[in-house]
């Protein structure tokens, strides 16, 4: 079985900084760490791997700096690591990254099964999954709590819903968004850590992977950051003296 694990380096700070003129998030100078979002996706496939056997790729766009990700991804079971990285996927809207992404798969043979996180915690979309299996063709779940089975060319899974959980059945292949409720992911060891350093990354350009200039990066989005805003801090506070005062406060701030 092929597993593809889509990884994204994020920065480690809760307050982060942004291009006043892109409104992108600034990463230069910032501590970056897995997404923890999918840190659940890797270690589903490593799981899935254990009891079904195959191999992972784990696939990542990003600065060259993001190849340590990687690098942990492998620590921890991964058998293969992609970075697409250069000039031409700077800038890219959830559109051109699915469509980055998409190629890179493609171009690494494929995959049966293909595993993300909910959302990228530096920009809280959840977009690029569901726009992969588009590129992709397969068909997708979102927001999956458990893969209960895999078994003649299906996958049965449990999600999330606003409403409760729903069981499905999906054909392979296609892709999966996990949420941190499917597991716990382990901690690496020793010797997988001396592995991860010691393995190699392929590192893609767009070129490599067949995109055109006009479907990558900025050239290739279809969304822009106009402008972007701190809320101010706001704070107060008011003093009531009795329950009755309390609610007429509460229904007076209710009315307004």
């Amino acid at each position: 079985m092929k597993i593809t694990v889509c990884v994204k380096q994020v920065p480690a700070a809760n307050e982060q900084r942004l291009d006043p003129v892109t409104g992108t998030v600034i990463r230069e100078g910032v501590p970056s760490i897995l997404n923890p979002f999918d840190a659940y996706a890797l270690e589903e496939a490593v799981r899935l791997k254990e009891r079904l056997g195959g191999e992972i790729t784990v696939l990542s766009m990003g600065v060259p700096s993001a190849q340590e990700t990687l690098r942990r991804a492998l620590a921890v079971g991964a058998d293969r690591a992609i970075l697409l990285s250069g000039r031409a996927f700077a800038g890219a809207d959830t559109l051109a990254t699915a469509r980055a992404l998409a190629k890179a798969i493609g171009k690494a043979g494929g995959a049966d099964l293909v595993l993300c996180g909910r959302m990228a915690t530096d920009g809280d979309t959840a977009q690029v999954g569901p726009m992969l299996a588009e590129m992709l063709g397969v068909p997708h779940a979102a927001d999956v709590s458990e893969i209960e089975a895999i078994d003649g060319g299906r996958v049965t899974l449990t999600r999330m819903t606003d409403d409760g959980y729903r069981r499905e059945q999906l054909p392979l292949p296609a892709l999966l968004t996990v949420v941190k409720e499917i597991n716990v992911p382990r901690l690496p060891s020793v010797m997988g850590v001396l592995r991860g350093q010691a393995a190699e990354v392929t590192v893609w350009d767009a070129p490599d992977v067949g995109a055109l200039p006009e479907e990558t990066g900025q050239r290739g989005s279809r969304t822009r950051v106009v402008r972007t805003a701190r809320p101010a801090k706001r704070a107060g506070c008011r003093m009531v003296d009795g329950f009755a005062a309390l609610m007429d406060a509460i229904q007076g701030a209710e009315r307004k």
